[in-house]
């Protein structure tokens, strides 16, 4: 039975030269799990909110939506509320109460429902999520992970027939998105709930889906199974952008020719796929790094909060060195952000030093650009606000223009800067953010989740603009959920636990031993070739003369 149909729907924002969406059809069929991807800037987001009359954005509509059959313009306004759940991307910006109970019947208490039955579905969905045991805790006390799946549990509390969710891992560990993703599979497995779901991270969320719909620029491209989609994605010539983002069993697939058997998608199919190829006996070990320059250092350094509250710094040692980009990564709130806030100096640790080299007499210029970029953003267009930091920078008139012109052309934004910060999606905004903390030309440059919200293309461009700059001589410290980033960019990563780096490596020996916080890659190629942990290494691992793919 169909639930959701989309008919020659046209989208236009306010003063866009371009639509954000153009002529878009498809339906969704009730019980149907539906992933929507895209590079960023396709109108994902777009549709999703025009799916939710609530949240629809100002701007042109053309065409129809019909839910149930009944046009979403006509549809009752309580039906609209109940029928039709909506996740965001950011779960703070969903949170709307002081404790979990209370946000927990937030929604069945706004659509008036009886006490005895908003008690009854608030029990049973708590129950069925596993969240008792924070029950009753503040919700400012959650983690990132616990947050989002607070926001899914006060919206099934309303027990919605479709669940419309936006990025939703965006902001969680490897872990917790795995779980979360999983969860939402047992939604439609086990509840027959119809789920549309948009997401970068396709690793997970091809196996669980019925069908994916791939949107470009605004328009809908392809319409299939998950296997359909990754198989014409890897045979296009020239390649597709999004072969990129495609799951590292199909990406292995493709680099490797993409011919004979069927595409895999999981883990498991990887390493069956892989047992038709022989591999070299090992990778090549680079060669051990010449002496660098101190950047930074934290010595033995302990932070909380409050005199009350636990520490979240618990004897941290770090050394930052320059023309380096060392990854820190670690589950939800253990205390990733709090470490790049005492290097920027906005928190001060109650024990241990913090010691910066100075360079020709001066301390190192140190620049943070935080999880969420809005904050950097007070201007009504990115291209003003990025002037407004050259004036209070003292560079002269002259010169503004042609250094705004130069990084926003290195980072692709060009064609964002006469856009409202808040109208962009959110790689959007993350990229607009990064160009103006390039534009102090700092020689410390901390990053928290920089890749968030960026598709696969976006962040390969991210990936070749640090190491530019590290080329340059820049030192970047960056938190990241994003172990494939972190793979392919960093110098050396480190494992944040319990208030202090439990280890740290070069990346292939870093992801190497680990069976968790570790790439998909490293886990089909395990057996094979171990210290593979990207889709080109063990590519480049196969024999040579095994291997069709041109990018091998």
């Amino acid at each position: 039975m169909e639930i959701l149909r989309v008919e020659n729907l046209s989208f236009t924002y306010p003063n866009a030269g371009e639509p954000a969406l153009n002529a878009v059809s498809f339906c969704v069929q009730a019980g149907e799990f539906v992933v929507l991807c895209g590079e960023t800037g396709c109108g994902k987001t777009t549709l999703l909110r025009l799916l939710k009359r609530e949240l629809a954005p100002h701007g042109t509509r053309t065409g129809h939506i019909f839910w149930s059959g009944t046009d979403l313009e006509t549809l009752d306004a309580r039906a609209s509320a109940g029928g039709i759940g909506f996740v965001q991307q950011n779960p703070d910006n969903q949170l709307v109460t002081d404790k979990v109970w209370h946000e927990l019947a937030f929604g069945a208490e706004s659509l008036g429902l009886p006490v005895q039955v908003i008690r009854r579905r608030v029990a049973e969905t708590a129950s069925w999520l596993g969240i008792e045991s924070w029950f009753r805790q503040d919700t400012d006390t959650l983690s990132g992970g616990q947050k989002q799946l607070l926001n899914l549990a006060s919206v099934l509390v309303m027990q919605p027939k479709v669940l419309l969710l936006d990025e939703p891992t965006a902001q969680l560990d490897p872990i917790a998105a795995t779980e979360f993703l999983h969860t939402l599979a047992r939604l439609n497995r086990e509840l027959g709930m119809t789920i549309l779901l948009v997401e970068h991270r396709l690793e997970e969320a091809f196996v669980l889906a019925d069908r994916v719909l791939l949107l470009e620029k605004g328009r809908l491209a392809l319409d299939d199974t998950p296997r359909a989609v990754a198989e014409t994605l890897c045979k296009s010539d020239p390649p597709h952008p999004m072969c990129e983002a495609l799951p590292s069993a199909a990406r292995i697939y493709r680099l490797l020719g993409a011919k004979g058997e069927r595409c895999p998608l999981s883990v498991r199919e990887g390493r069956d796929f892989l047992q038709n190829f022989s591999f070299r006996a090992r990778l090549p070990v680079p060669a051990p790094a010449a002496a660098k320059e101190l950047v930074a250092e934290l010595r033995e350094v302990w932070f909380r909060y409050a005199r009350e509250l636990p520490d979240v710094l618990r004897g941290l040692r770090l050394t930052l060195y320059r023309g380096e980009i060392c990854c820190v990564l670690g589950g939800n709130g253990v205390g990733k952000t709090t470490l790049l806030n005492v290097l920027a100096g906005t928190d001060k640790p109650y024990r241990g030093k913090v010691r910066f080299a100075k360079t020709d007499g001066r301390r190192p210029k140190t620049v943070l650009l935080p999880q969420n970029p809005l904050l950097l953003f007070t201007e009504e267009t990115v291209r003003a606000d990025l002037l407004a930091l050259l004036q209070i920078t003292d560079v002269p008139a002259a010169e503004r223009e042609p250094r705004l012109r130069a990084v926003a052309q290195d980072l692709g934004v060009e064609c964002l800067l006469d856009r409202h910060p808040y109208d962009l999606s959110g790689g959007e905004q993350q990229k607009c953010a990064l160009a103006k903390v390039l534009l102090t030309k700092p020689d410390l440059l901390l990053l928290d989740e920089p890749t968030k919200g960026m598709d696969a293309a976006s962040k390969r461009e991210l990936r070749t603009r640090l190491q530019s700059l590290r080329a340059r001589g820049l030192c970047m410290l960056l938190v990241t959920h994003d172990v494939e980033f972190a793979a392919e960019t960093a110098d050396r990563c480190a494992l944040l636990f319990d208030g202090e780096i439990l280890s740290e490596a070069a990346p292939a020996d870093f992801f190497s031993e680990n069976c968790f916080y570790t790439t998909a890659a490293n886990r089909i190629a395990r057996g094979y070739c171990n210290r593979a942990v990207t889709c080109e290494e063990v590519a480049a691992s196969v024999q040579p003369e095994e291997r069709g793919g041109a990018l091998c």
